[in-house]
């Protein structure tokens, strides 16, 4: 991811998990709950969550793996690493989390390492999206399952011209109101600029994934790329 991204996100670390919660008027809980089960972890394994920001889905893999597991909670934003390690003090016992700041382009693990990974509202926003996907085929484990969540360009114009309402007349507004006008109005050309789900499906079988779907959630404002390595 450029610096530029990686400043955004620092910036708007304090108010990260307040804003995600308007902005998706609480849905977005279970759309990271569908991911994680979509993932395929179970008790015991040893799980990756890429671009992990305060660690919602972190926190939610651990639920998972019980402390019989081991999960990495990893981004390439300090301020949002400090925020999910503050946030973890209040899990009691302490669940089996090692937050690590690193590259999701070139990840500091092993081939084969990881049973399940999940990525949420990252892959949008990496520099190199074959690169990525590549480089999480190369962590997980044969037969292991990745879970990807991010927003979606709907193909049905009138959806996308939903989606476009609500960016422009809600999401905006409410960063703006907080300071953070510059920070999210990238949301919208970021969108421009990503694969829809039948491009995302060719992009995973070209990194070497055996088995790719996208499901599209949300009236395909959303989806979930879920890929078997």
């Amino acid at each position: 991811m450029s610096n530029e991204v990686r400043t955004i996100f620092n910036r708007i670390a304090p108010v990260y998990d307040q804003l995600n919660d308007r902005l998706s008027l609480g849905q977005h809980r279970i759309w990271k709950e569908m991911t994680v089960k979509w993932s395929g972890v179970k008790l015991g394994d040893t799980s990756l969550d890429l671009c992990c920001g305060s660690g919602d889905l972190t926190f939610r893999l651990a639920r998972h793996v019980g402390m019989t597991g081991q999960i990495y909670g990893v981004d390439f934003s300090a301020n949002l690493l400090d925020t999910a390690q503050e946030r973890c003090k209040n899990h009691h016992p302490q669940p089996p989390i090692s937050w690590i700041e690193a590259d999701v382009l070139n990840l500091p693990f092993d081939d084969n390492y990881f049973d399940a990974a999940t990525m949420g509202y990252g892959l949008r926003n990496v520099k190199d999206i074959p690169r990525s996907l590549q480089e999480i085929h190369r962590v997980l484990k044969p037969g292991a399952k990745a879970a990807i969540l991010d927003f979606h360009r709907p193909s049905n114009q009138q959806f996308r011209a939903v989606q476009q309402w609500y960016l422009d007349n809600l999401v905006v507004p409410i960063a703006t109101n907080l300071g953070l006008k510059d920070e999210y109005a990238y949301i919208s050309p970021s969108l421009d600029r990503f694969p829809s789900g039948k491009e995302q499906i060719e992009l995973a079988c070209q990194a070497g994934f055996v088995d790719v779907t996208h499901y599209p959630i949300a009236n395909d404002m959303m989806g979930v790329l879920v890929v078997i390595r």
